[in-house]
């Protein structure tokens, strides 16, 4: 049974991805024209003061799902409705505290806001921050049944459930769209399917893994090894928020709603784009994990970092070839003239970012290794110098200066530190690395400078043209980079399932 959940697990993982990413696609350009750009800058900076509010999780989601994991390997059963009774307590006092943030924000609109915001700009922000407040109160209390559904390998109700949400959701956001409301109406919207969504979560644990909640013992000493084991988790959520939250945040106080809403755009870009280097990783995530395990070689693990980071630069560096090539169409025929900055901006992060996505199985390694504090202490550095950056240069140069504050961040962090760090601490061959990316990057710099230069004589006016452009690019990129920039086995790892699919079917 939990074999087949596992194995299903993974593909409706895979189809939430997809969904998700195709509604993005063919759902967004159709929003941004009914909300227009103020209406889209607000709803996106409620979705920023949302993303922050949920760090008073404090990472304890996943300790969740691992101590729950233990106990049930244990056959504790007092015990793991204790630690649920006890969390319960806590997530409602941290929902409360989220709701006193809320109101606390509520209250000084005017004096975070005025200076950027029309009046009735400021209404509808207050009105937004009172809701999500709401939704987190409600939120934080009933979080802890998802996390349960995950620890006893639920998998196939919990991706499901997501698999409807974002298929209903999207329809009902359509439906009040259509109906003339804009942010307001779309946050209500979200808290409502957030609710339902929690609510089952809770009756599928009552009532089909039939768990039950005891308040009578809160155990201080479990709690303390809890937060021990959240702590470096918690420091990466904070990181990403204010990596990619802090953004919308910053350009609310600043500049106005026009600059969120471009900046909200590009986000959501450099979302898809690294669940294209996520969803690689996974596959090799166990095969490393019994590497360090079982104390294999330096160089053992040094070449797989290596072969890992070939095969997810095959596919990052045609999306980021290709977006460099056709972003600026793509831009303009997806989201309109007004968020053409956008592509300046999404490439601010896709640049740097690639460097990090091609080499995320040295964090795998760190893990395995339990040697994560030096990563944390970085990254929370590197996040408080771009938060500083993000608020010098965003004053000066809108989105787009919030933007290079962000890639000088990663560039210093995850491309030069981190690489230096897996060089000499962790003793990975990275000049070796660099070497091969290199010689996998001429097809690259060659289809992609030749492909620029063409558009700029031939530029792609509609949809179908740059669908046909897309297509004649990739009929040269491809078979080009099989050739040269592939070796015999990536050429087999992609090659023989290809065959096997053909024979079949053919």
């Amino acid at each position: 049974m939990a074999v087949n959940q596992l194995k299903a697990g993974v593909v409706l993982s895979y189809s939430v991805l997809a969904l998700t990413n195709i509604v993005a696609l063919l759902y967004t350009p159709y929003m941004l024209r009914m909300m227009g750009q103020s209406e889209f800058g607000l709803y996106s900076l409620a979705a920023s003061i949302i993303a922050y509010l949920t760090i008073l999780d404090l990472g304890f989601g996943n300790a969740i799902v691992r101590y729950t994991a233990k106990f049930r390997a244990e056959r504790k059963k007092d015990e793991q409705y204790s630690m649920f009774g006890m969390f319960v307590i806590l997530y409602i006092i941290f929902g409360i505290v989220a709701f006193l943030i809320g109101l606390a924000l509520y209250f000084n609109v005017d004096a975070l806001f005025g200076n950027s915001m029309t009046q009735e700009e400021l209404d509808k922000v207050r009105i937004m921050i009172l809701i999500t407040a709401f939704n987190l109160a409600v939120t934080l209390p009933l979080s802890i049944f998802g996390s349960i559904i995950t620890a006893y390998e639920n998998f196939i109700f919990q991706k499901l459930v997501q698999l409807a949400r974002i298929i209903l959701n999207t329809i009902a956001m359509i439906a009040i769209l259509e109906n003339g409301y804009r942010a307001i109406g779309m946050v209500v919207v979200v808290t409502i399917f957030n609710l339902a969504t929690l609510s089952l979560n809770y009756w599928y644990c009552m009532h089909k893994i039939k768990i039950k909640i005891y308040f009578h013992k809160f155990q201080w000493g479990l709690l303390k090894g809890m937060a021990t084991y959240s702590f470096f988790i918690f420091l990466t959520i904070i990181v990403d928020r204010i990596f990619w939250s802090t953004g919308q945040f910053v350009l609310g106080l600043q500049i106005g709603t026009a600059a969120i809403a471009v900046f909200a755009l590009a986000i959501q870009l450099e979302a898809m784009y690294m669940s294209f280097s996520l969803a690689i990783s996974g596959v090799f995530l166990p095969k490393v994990t019994a590497l360090v395990v079982n104390k294999q070689s330096k160089k053992v693990i040094s070449d797989l970092f290596i072969r890992t980071g070939r095969i997810q630069y095959i596919v990052m560096s045609f999306i980021l070839t290709g977006f460099i090539v056709f972003g600026k169409q793509f831009i303009l025929l997806w989201g309109g003239v007004d968020y053409s900055e956008v592509y300046i901006i999404a490439l601010l992060f896709f640049i740097p970012l690639t460097v990090p996505l091609i080499q995320n199985l040295g964090l795998t390694i760190l893990e395995a290794r339990n040697q994560m504090k030096f990563y944390a202490i970085l990254c929370i550095a590197i996040a408080l110098c771009s938060l500083l950056l993000q608020i010098s240069l965003t004053k000066y140069y809108g989105a787009v200066g919030t933007a290079i504050s962000i890639s000088i961040a990663l560039i210093v962090g995850n491309v030069f530190i981190m690489n230096i760090y897996y060089f000499k601490v962790q003793e990975i061959d990275i000049p070796k690395f660099w070497q091969e990316i290199a010689n996998m990057s001429l097809v690259p710099i060659m289809a992609g400078g030749l492909a620029y230069f063409l558009i700029g004589i031939y530029p792609l006016d509609t949809v179908l043209d740059l669908i046909i452009g897309i297509f004649l690019f990739s009929i040269v990129y491809i078979p080009a980079f099989w050739s040269i920039g592939m070796n015999q086995y990536e050429r087999d790892l992609l090659g023989k399932p290809l065959k096997k699919i053909l024979s079949k079917y053919i």
